[in-house]
């Protein structure tokens, strides 16, 4: 992201993590996780979208890091549909963010593990900051939901034109929670050309979510 961007060598339970960790300017507000989309599809730390969702954070006084689940880059193990990806986000958590302010952001399988994430997060008595979700892979995995005293400080972005998960499907698994989405008119499932609108977009959460 910048020449301050810092690579890392964390240890899950499928051996190494690859991550990459990006500093803001001044005392930082915390650190923010951030998960990539469907390894199997070319998903990794790398995405624009997570890039795009880490200069947000780091803009916002946060401490971004990216990281590759399981089989991705150099990255041990081999895809587990979720299951060892929550468990790799659980260690990354407890390795660069093992107490203090901290933040979960995933886009589109990114979002559906985070979703997981915090919810252990949240059997564990952990608080969590800030939850962002962005092209939430609803129709194709069963994501969390959120727990109510965290959806003032949750954002749930998709795509009007989203043909990776159809918006309805969001909107299926918000309904029920009452939980806000933001929906982007005219705007596909990797946010082509909306990058600069999907950053301001979180930031202006980040800046409001009490």
């Amino acid at each position: 992201m910048n020449a301050q961007t810092e690579a890392l060598q964390l240890q899950g339970a499928a051996g190494a993590i690859e991550a990459l960790r990006d500093q803001p300017e001044g005392t930082p507000r915390g650190v923010a996780v951030i998960s990539h989309p469907h390894p199997l599809f070319g998903g990794s730390m790398t995405n624009k979208v997570v890039q795009t969702l880490a200069r947000a954070f780091v803009q916002d006084g946060w401490i971004a890091v990216r990281y590759n689940f399981r089989g991705v880059g150099a990255s041990a193990g081999t895809h587990d549909e979720g299951r060892g990806e929550a468990d790799d986000l659980m260690q990354v958590i407890d390795q660069v963010a093992p107490q203090g302010a901290l933040a979960l952001a995933g886009f589109s399988f990114g979002a559906f593990v985070t979703s997981h994430g915090a919810a252990r997060l949240q059997q564990q008595g952990r608080h969590l900051d800030q939850l962002v979700l962005v092209g939430t892979a609803a129709s194709r995995f069963t994501v969390a939901p959120v727990a109510a005293e965290l959806q003032p400080r949750t954002l749930v972005v998709h795509g009007e034109t989203d043909d990776v998960v159809p918006l309805a499907s969001v909107l299926d698994w918000a309904r029920p929670q009452s939980l806000p989405v933001t929906v982007v008119p005219g705007v596909g499932h990797f946010f082509h050309g909306q990058l600069p609108l999907l950053k301001n977009i979180v930031l202006h959460h980040l800046h409001a979510a009490p």
